[in-house]
């Protein structure tokens, strides 16, 4: 969504059992789903633990569970809920969630996310783990982000990270559709 700026640190929020929950995970399911390497070339350097999938139609959208809801779902949605509840007009929906790892020396190349509901849903980013060689550039400019931080990004801008680290990077991923824009696009969300 074009938020009118690159990005809006919202701030801190204690997101240690998210955290925590996400570093437990086993490595075999950070390999279980790889439809976003398929998909998007740009992602071919992560892996994702994908706990919501939105399919590609826009304004009927397809949410489904997919397998890393079961194992991070009791951590994930009091984090978002209480995100939701404080900076965004409540009532709307999530579209997806995703834990993403950038593999240590990787790189997101520049990009602008493309689908038609990338223009509709907040994207926001909760860090879990990073380290001062991971940068992420939106439109042109650089960011670190700090882990107990809330952020939004302008994901209508070029965007793009690279980790020069020896360490993987790993960010809890959500978009959220207000009502507000639902309603004015028509939008219809189904549980798949």
């Amino acid at each position: 969504m074009d938020i009118g700026v690159p990005i809006k640190d919202w701030g801190e929020l204690d997101t240690t059992r998210l955290r925590d929950a996400i570093l437990r995970q086993p490595e075999v399911a950070w390999d279980e789903d790889q439809q976003r390497q398929v998909d998007y070339d740009v992602h071919r350097r992560t892996k994702s633990i994908v706990l919501l999938f939105a399919s590609q139609t826009w304004p009927r959208v397809t949410i489904t569970r997919e397998k890393g809801w079961n194992r991070l779902a009791d951590v994930a949605e009091p984090v978002m809920a209480e995100i939701i509840e404080r900076f965004y007009p409540p009532g709307g929906t999530i579209i997806r969630a995703v834990a993403a790892k950038l593999t240590a020396g990787g790189n997101i190349t520049p990009h602008i996310d493309s689908l038609a509901s990338f223009a509709y849903g907040h994207r926001i980013h909760i860090p879990v783990t990073t380290n001062k060689l991971v940068r992420f550039m939106i439109d042109g400019s650089p960011y670190r982000f700090e882990i107990g931080h809330v952020y939004e990004i302008n994901n209508r801008k070029t965007h793009s990270v690279m980790n020069a680290s020896k360490e993987d990077r790993i960010n809890f991923i959500f978009d959220y559709v207000p009502p507000d824009v639902a309603e004015e696009q028509n939008a219809v969300f189904v549980n798949g």
